[in-house]
């Protein structure tokens, strides 16, 4: 066994024990703590496991690595994702958790009606079960690379213990744990960025010393056949760029997975400082990830520009064998550098390995390796769980208890909910075993599609006292409906081949006109059908006014 293998199994083993003893600790019998932890987290505690939630393995494996292909242009990521994030404690967490409940669509019911619940917990599903592709193929990663597994038993074995700690503990486990995995992550994320940049620099702060190599790295990348690093919208077109980050942004501040979160303060107060603490854990790593892509990027370059393939460093033969970094057959030395595996460049590096592999492209020691690898693990797995929860609150609260036994006990609503999660880790698996695109993309299509359902009915029920249940479902099947089929249609999922994108509007920009569309058929069908009723009225008053109290009425029977 290779020195990097001994540390990854020691800090993925020890990680793995923590977490697991806390979902014992953690078990509940009661659908309150199973959904809402009991509504009793406090706020730096909610803070660390929003954060958590909130940098899967898109944030922490594939962000980076998207940045040092697409250089500015994939600002869109921190830009997006940062900012839905003030959108979300703005206009949604606070009033959200005054009214207080389950899930999602129980306010989606409680605002519109029955049938739009039902809507809207099918869209739940859509989005986790889209969004938990992401995660599960990132788990395989790592686990391909650092102890030698396939991708395919990699990602079963992440779905195995992330199914193990969150059908134990429910939300109350998941919310401890995600606290002790975003406080792996971000060690495992912060140790190497430092390092590396004492030894490019001299100076341990990455935020304010990648800049001085940036010309550097300009020169390099167009030496491989790129555009300069920091030429912008070389990589997408202006609009494009503008719409990602829209998508992003709003289909962050619509993510059932994120939004449950609120609900486990002990108040709305508690929200509000939750949302304040996520914004700085966040930040500590939001910051960190562009001087990460740019200083791997430089040193990727550095040390493969002009070398003889037989004379390649080890990272890369240990990166092929995964099958994630690709050397041409007919180049004698490395000339050109690509990440996309049709542009025939002599060396082809898959996004999703840059993070993981920084550590090794740098020089650094196994026992940083060992633990980025336990840190992705933890990035991986904090979200899925969340995921997880939402598909089996989809299933067994609103649609089971809601609409199939409305009598069902607190025990059966559990074993249900149990089931569904154990159902959903299966469609994971395969998901996460035949990915659509790089983890960051598949995860960017989750949020285009949490754009276009479920932000645009939250807002207009918080602050449109006019939105009925006809304009929000015809406006959330709109939405749905146009941004799936564009998705669809772009990738080469259903169809022999990808299809040429119209306008230059790629499928993680499109969430955000679907949001557009979403909004005008609500509006414009709302204005053609009756108002709400005078109590729904009422409650949208009570929510928006710190004051009042709620009391969910009885949905219209539109």
């Amino acid at each position: 066994m290779s020195q990097i293998q001994g540390w990854t199994l020691l800090f993925v083993g020890l990680s793995f024990a923590v977490y697991l003893y806390i979902a014992w600790r953690s078990r509940v019998k009661e659908t309150k703590g199973f959904y809402v932890a009991g509504q009793g987290i406090p706020a730096v505690a909610n803070g660390a496991a929003v954060a958590a939630d909130w940098m899967s393995a898109a944030s922490f494996i594939s962000m980076a690595g998207l940045i040092a292909f697409l250089g500015s242009d994939g600002s869109v990521y921190l830009m997006g994702w940062t900012g839905g994030y003030v959108l979300l404690a703005l206009l949604l967490a606070p009033y959200l958790r005054k009214w207080g409940k389950f899930t999602v669509p129980e306010f989606v019911g409680d605002r519109y009606s029955e049938y739009v619940r039902l809507i809207a917990a099918v869209a739940a599903i859509i989005v986790s079960f889209t969004y938990v592709v992401g995660q599960m193929r990132g788990g395989g990663i790592v686990f391909s690379r650092f102890l030698n597994l396939s991708i395919e038993g990699g990602v079963a074995v992440a779905a195995v213990v992330i199914f193990l700690y969150a059908v134990l503990g429910g939300m109350k486990g998941i919310t401890w744990t995600q606290v002790a995995q975003y406080t792996v992550m971000i060690v495992a994320y912060l140790i190497p960025a430092w390092t590396i940049a004492q030894k490019m620099t001299g100076f341990p702060v990455p935020q304010v010393t990648f800049g001085q190599i940036l010309g550097e790295l300009d020169a390099l990348s167009e030496k491989f056949g790129l555009s300069a690093y920091t030429e912008a919208f070389a990589a997408r077109p202006q609009l494009d760029v503008f719409l990602v980050t829209m998508s992003l942004m709003i289909g962050t501040a619509g993510l059932p997975h994120v939004i449950i979160r609120f609900y486990t303060t002990k108040s709305v107060r508690g929200a509000r400082f939750s949302a304040f603490w996520a914004l700085v854990f966040i930040g500590l790593l939001y910051t960190t990830a562009p001087a990460v892509g740019a200083f791997t990027k430089l040193n990727l370059m550095s040390s493969v520009d002009g070398v003889a393939v037989a004379s390649l460093p080890a990272w890369v033969g240990n990166w092929a064998a995964t099958g994630l970094v690709t050397v041409s057959d007919t180049a004698s030395t490395i000339s050109t550098l690509s990440n996309d595996p049709e542009s025939g460049a002599d060396l082809i590096v898959n996004n999703d390995i840059l993070v993981l592999a920084t550590p090794e492209i740098a020089g650094l020691p196994a026992p940083i390796v060992g633990l980025v690898a336990a840190g992705g693990l933890a990035a991986a797995m904090s979200t899925a769980a969340g995921l997880l929860l939402v598909i089996s609150s989809s299933v067994s609260h609103d649609l089971y208890f809601r609409v199939v036994k409305k009598k069902a006990s607190e025990s059966q609503r559990l074993l249900v909910g149990r089931i569904a999660m154990g159902l959903a880790v299966v469609v994971a698996i395969y998901g996460g075993i035949n990915p659509p695109a790089y983890v960051a993309q598949v995860v960017a299509f989750a949020f285009g599609l949490a754009a276009s359902t479920f932000f645009p009915i939250l807002v207009l029920g918080i602050f449109w006292k006019r939105a009925n249940a006809v304009g929000a479902a015809s406006g959330m099947i709109a939405g749905l409906v146009f941004t799936a089929s564009y998705m669809i249609w772009t990738l080469d999922v259903f169809f022999t081949q990808a299809h040429e994108f119209v306008w230059g509007i790629s499928p993680e920009g499109i969430g955000a006109i679907g949001a557009l569309v979403n909004v005008l058929v609500t509006v414009v069908v709302s204005k053609l059908t009756s108002p709400p009723s005078e109590h729904v009225q009422e409650m949208v008053e009570e929510i928006r006014y710190p004051a009042r109290r709620v009391t969910a009425p009885v949905p219209d029977a539109e």
